[in-house]
């Protein structure tokens, strides 16, 4: 009876010492949770940031996981932007194809290809701009300007990407009449990719800028490079009107 007496002597001390190490641990994480929301409001912007080298690597490697977490989120909300953008320019919606896009380079601000769309729906809009404030014009100039700057921010990212370079040409050429701008461009987008609909426009800036000869022989090498014979055709006929103007 006297050793059952001591068992439960002995268990009920055992119980009493756990409680009070669980108690005692307990307190330290919470001593230590208390540290680290100290330690993290002294990381926050608004307090500026560790002045120490060792202060910052300790809030790199507080903040690492929830950077890189946090990046990755960034860096997939721009990718679905940008296939919103897409899609909203495939059915046409270039206004809300422009929002996208400029969603899109909050997140991707050095994507090309985002730039290059921007040049597209603006130009896009710019054919169908309409007025309605009373003020003639300034709606569509307003869209040009913003397609120019979208074609010349993607040739500033990438030199040789061509897209934004036929583009720029066609708005040069086609819309605000200054072909002579729009030369250069296609010769360097012809040196990297020849291309047929590219020597067309070429061969049009050229005729603008009254470069009879440099416009005949543009599409002389048309008839040589395509395999279309619409094209070849046309190249032909086009050959024929300007040593007409040529020889007045």
């Amino acid at each position: 009876m006297k050793v059952k007496k001591e068992m439960v002597v002995g268990i009920i001390v055992i119980i009493l010492i756990a409680t009070g190490l669980f108690t005692y641990i307990g307190r330290q994480r919470s001593k230590g949770r208390d540290a680290l929301a100290r330690e993290i409001i002294s990381f926050n912007p608004q307090n500026g940031p560790p002045e120490t080298i060792e202060g910052l690597r300790t809030a790199i490697r507080a903040y690492e996981t929830k950077i890189q977490q946090h990046v990755k989120d960034a860096a997939q909300t721009g990718v679905y932007w940008k296939i919103l953008a897409n899609r909203l320019q495939d059915k046409g919606l270039h206004g809300e194809a422009l929002d996208a896009l400029e969603r899109a380079i909050y997140y991707k601000p050095t994507d090309a290809s985002l730039f290059y769309q921007v040049g597209i729906s603006a130009g896009v809009m710019a054919k169908s701009a309409l007025d309605f404030n009373g003020a003639p014009g300034e709606a569509r100039e307003r869209y040009y300007a913003l397609a120019e700057e979208g074609h010349l921010r993607a040739l500033s990212l990438d030199e040789r990407y061509v897209k934004p370079m036929y583009g720029l040409a066609v708005l040069y050429v086609f819309e605000l009449n200054r072909p002579r701008e729009a030369i250069p461009y296609l010769q360097k987008n012809l040196a990297i990719s020849p291309d047929t609909d590219a020597m067309f426009v070429l061969a049009r800036a050229y005729v603008m800028t009254e470069s009879f000869t440099e416009a005949v022989k543009v599409y002389e090498d048309i008839v040589s490079f395509t395999k279309d014979p619409d094209k070849r055709n046309e190249a032909q006929v086009n050959r024929q009107l300007v040593l007409d103007r040529l020889y007045e």
